[in-house]
């Protein structure tokens, strides 16, 4: 599934397309400031999980637990707290629990 501005899910309103959704969020000044590589990464996730039919809601949630376990672990590994080894186990373990 390719998700598009004319997707649909469930709002706190009922049905509304990801347009309706980021037009609703501009107009109460919700924009977003994060970076573009950081929301290309959500993305990614994002998609994955609701291909494999997680609600949007869970899709964001498990994207956002994906980058900050995956950001932490990269900086644990930046700072010498962990061994490369540790890194690629952790890693590894974060996308077997995103894929399973």
């Amino acid at each position: 599934m390719k998700i598009t501005l004319d997707t649909t899910f469930n709002g706190t309103l009922g049905q509304v397309t990801l347009s309706q959704a980021v037009r609703e969020l501009r107009e109460h000044d919700l924009a977003c400031t994060v970076p573009a590589e950081a929301v290309d990464r959500k993305v990614t996730v994002f998609a994955h999980c609701v291909e494999r039919g997680f609600t949007p809601l869970r899709s964001e949630i498990m994207a956002a637990y994906y980058v900050a376990e995956r950001d932490a672990t990269t900086e644990a590994f930046d700072r010498g707290l962990i061994t490369r080894g540790e890194l690629e186990s952790r890693q590894a373990q974060l996308t077997s629990l995103l894929l399973s």
